[in-house]
């Protein structure tokens, strides 16, 4: 087959997309962008509020399914929230730094903590979710997805202060409900029991109330689930239904530790 053949059979398979691949660069710059005015002390306010919206409305061009005026007015309310959001991240950071013995100041949690970063990029694109910029929060959850290893819908709702340590495969789905003062490790799921279209409008991910803690690659999964507050999930426990407040749940399998002796 001929060069030119293979380049009509891939335009005609492409033809039903209208795809502009730049938009995940675009959001990526923005991301960054928005994470260091936000946080860098040196970083001149105005400036960056300008190029951050010059920056947001390039992208509203291509991902925004609304009017024009809609999407350019969805700037103006993305950046009142900004405050807000700042003052929620900043009781996240603190909180991490208060229950994480390996942290050392402050800004080793801003600049190094990924799961910090997680939770950061997460405010910020549910901002957009309720914004109905749905693409535009989609991509820069996938940006901290790539960046963390950590998996949290735009959708998902979560109080602050809220710990993440280590951020490696936690996965927290759109429905999910989170109070204050939860701590997740590792590994942590909070899913669906089944996957189907239909189930788009409902609630499929559990509920976890306040001053709870998740330990490593427990999964905890269905949208009338609920872990009741002050309660203990240990690791690798696997939950399907609602837990009491004040439960300590533990996974009873039993390692057998034997020593060989060397001949």
């Amino acid at each position: 087959m001929s060069k030119n053949l293979i380049i009509q059979n891939i335009s005609a398979l492409k033809s039903h997309l209208s795809i502009n691949y730049g938009i995940k660069t675009k959001v990526e710059d923005f991301t960054e962008k928005l994470f260091y005015t936000l946080f860098d002390s040196n970083a001149p306010l105005n400036q960056s509020v300008e190029e951050l919206e010059t920056l947001f409305k390039e992208i509203s061009k291509i991902a925004c399914k609304k009017t024009p005026e809609l999407c350019d007015g969805a700037w103006n309310q993305f950046l009142e929230m900004l405050p807000s959001v700042l003052e929620k991240l900043n009781l996240d950071a603190e909180y991490i730094l208060e229950n994480d013995p390996a942290s050392n100041s402050i800004d080793e949690v801003y600049l190094g903590y990924p799961g910090f970063y997680a939770i950061a990029i997460y405010r910020l694109s549910h901002e957009l979710y309720l914004l109905d910029m749905l693409l535009f929060s989609r991509l820069m959850s996938e940006y901290a997805h790539q960046i963390t290893g950590t998996d949290i819908h735009a959708g998902a709702t979560i109080a602050s202060p809220f710990f993440i340590d280590h951020a490696t495969g936690i996965v927290i789905g759109e429905t999910t409900v989170i109070e204050k003062n939860v701590k997740l490790y590792q590994g942590v799921t909070l899913g669906a029991l089944s996957v189907s279209k239909d189930m788009k409008n409902s609630k499929r991910h559990p509920t976890v109330e306040k001053n709870v803690c998740i330990y490593a690659n427990a999964t905890i999964l269905g949208g009338e689930t609920t872990i009741g507050k002050d309660s203990v999930i240990g690791g690798n426990t696997w939950i399907t239904k609602s837990i009491p407040e004040k439960s300590l749940v533990t996974n009873t399998t039993i390692t057998e530790v034997k020593i060989k002796e060397l001949k």
